[in-house]
């Protein structure tokens, strides 16, 4: 189960959501060296705090060597993510093994989002903004951990910037779209994502990103019918127990 939350839907939205887990690479990556303690107070970024989740990130080793343009293309996918506040749509996911599966999802920044997969699929991933459950009506069984210690709190952050908090490993910047891979900083939540945005107007716009797993095999979520909203039910990214007396959201 934990392999789903890696494969879902970052970063983001989503994102999100493809399975991005964080045992996600063939090999650890090592670990930086720890920061005096008066650099470890410059280079925490302000909380983005959210029933508790700070969002923070931490230092580490620096991706490519990005020029002008590259930094203007990652600067405007960070205020693509920022601005957004809540967004609903349809995703398709594609495994390794060219299986597809369908749903709807949710976002609402900061830290909260929603993948409800269509059936025959029983499975919900759900965020509440503190923590990340994955949970199979099927089996009923339930597979939840602290969202601070998955990649999607780089694009789930109140105020996303990932020139300061990822490791840029690949942009693109053509004419009809931007593509900016990135990586956590931070040792204890490794994992790579792929993002790809289209520049058709008004803006930017998020359609699919692609993971990569720890057997170094993709997971690619495509999404369509974007909507901006501000008006999600908070409900829906409650995390609710297991079981006969579960309810639907309105």
């Amino acid at each position: 189960m934990r392999d789903l939350v890696f494969s879902m839907v970052a970063a983001c939205v989503v994102l999100v959501a493809a399975a991005w887990t964080a045992d996600a690479q063939n090999a650890p990556s090592p670990q930086p060296a720890k920061p005096s303690a008066a650099n470890e107070q410059v280079a925490k970024p302000a909380d983005a705090t959210v029933d508790g989740w700070s969002g923070e990130v931490a230092n580490g080793q620096d991706g490519i060597h990005l020029d002008e343009a590259q930094t203007e293309a990652v600067k405007s996918v960070s205020n693509y993510f920022s601005t957004l506040t809540d967004l609903k749509g349809a995703f398709v996911q594609i495994g390794a093994d060219n299986k597809r599966m369908r749903g709807k999802f949710f976002v609402k920044r900061p830290g909260r989002f929603r993948f409800d997969y269509a059936l025959p699929s029983r499975q919900i991933i759900i965020s509440d903004g503190k923590y990340l459950a994955i949970q199979d009506l099927d089996l009923n069984n339930e597979d939840r951990l602290e969202l601070d210690q998955t990649p999607f709190r780089l694009l789930l952050r109140k105020d996303v910037d990932l020139l300061r908090d990822a490791r840029i490993i690949e942009v693109q910047d053509a004419a009809d779209r931007v593509v900016v891979g990135i990586q956590d900083k931070s040792p204890d939540t490794p994992g790579k994502i792929k993002l790809f945005l289209s520049k058709r107007p008004p803006g930017l716009e998020l359609t699919q990103w692609i993971t990569t797993d720890a057997q170094g095999l993709d997971t690619r979520i495509e999404v369509t019918e974007l909507v901006k909203t501000d008006d999600l039910d908070a409900n829906l990214f409650k995390i609710q127990m297991l079981g006969a007396h579960r309810t639907t959201p309105n």
